[in-house]
């Protein structure tokens, strides 16, 4: 079996995180001032965003260990080699952000998958500390990213490529900056993409999945350009800095739901249609 060693970049760009997070505070204070329409920060919701990041680096971590496992069991059936040069690199990178893409719409369109994924949603605000909000429970993440092994990325690339994927996603969770230059916005995810993304607004919704590059949202119809000021949070707010709150309360929407179920039918929808789902008399 190949064997390497791991590389998480986002370990060493934790403390970075933190300064950047106090760098964008007295950033906002300064806009607010001026009369800029900004939320800048709550210290209650930043510090349960914070908080929900240290959390998760325990479960994230052992996904991470059991993603490279998998991918070294896929290894051996790969087509080829792309080594550890620009190409393999490329690849790893496209390829990861490709999945990564798809993973994020999966976890908007179903349900169960949207338990994992909601408290990252679950702030009113939108700053570099809500980037810090993670799932605890990740776990579509073992089946979307290992098979880059097959087509030659490197079991070490796919966890290092996933890691500068979520470096990138750190910066662009601010309120602070308005527009990148112009063929940045049309190539590349930046804060005016993904403040619509973090939007409960109706013509927001489940849009920008983007992580690195947004051509992918171009390229499959979920692309939205911010128009209207972005309302952060869910469409029903939960109201709350409890940890556990914020990262289990769908799973107990969901145990409720098919409690009170009056059909299998329904009991399936609850878990494995979108989050919307209301049943009908058909059902």
């Amino acid at each position: 079996m190949f064997v390497e060693r791991t590389f998480d970049p986002t370990l060493y760009a934790a403390p970075l995180f933190l300064l950047a997070i106090g760098i964008e505070y007295k950033v906002l204070q300064k806009q607010r001032q001026s009369e800029r329409s900004v939320r800048g920060y709550e210290r209650r919701d930043a510090v349960a965003s914070v908080a929900m990041g240290l959390v998760s680096l325990l479960p994230v971590g052992l996904l991470l260990h059991m993603q490279f496992v998998l991918a070294q069991w896929l290894w051996p059936h790969r087509v080829t080699d792309l080594g550890e040069g620009v190409l393999g690199w490329i690849v790893a990178m496209i390829g990861w952000d490709f999945m990564y893409y798809w993973l994020h719409r999966f976890e908007h369109e179903s349900r169960v998958l949207w338990a994992a994924h909601v408290n990252h949603h679950s702030s009113e605000y939108y700053n570099l500390a809500t980037a810090l909000r993670q799932p605890w429970t990740p776990w579509l993440t073992l089946l979307m990213f290992p098979p880059l092994a097959l087509v030659g990325v490197r079991p070490g690339l796919i966890i290092a490529a996933g890691g500068f994927n979520l470096i990138y996603q750190f910066w662009i969770h601010t309120e602070a900056i308005d527009r990148m230059p112009r063929w940045f916005e049309w190539v590349f995810n930046t804060p005016s993409h993904h403040r619509v993304h973090h939007g409960a607004n109706e013509k927001y919704l489940d849009s920008n999945y983007a992580g690195i590059l947004i051509v992918w949202d171009k390229l499959f119809g979920s692309f939205v350009p911010e128009q209207e000021p972005v309302r952060y949070g869910l469409t029903t707010n939960i109201e709350t800095y409890n940890l556990w709150t914020i990262a289990f309360h769908e799973y107990v929407a969901i145990a409720r739901d098919v409690r009170q179920a009056s059909s299998w039918r329904v009991r399936f929808k609850r878990v494995f249609a979108g989050p919307g789902y209301k049943p009908e008399l058909s059902d």
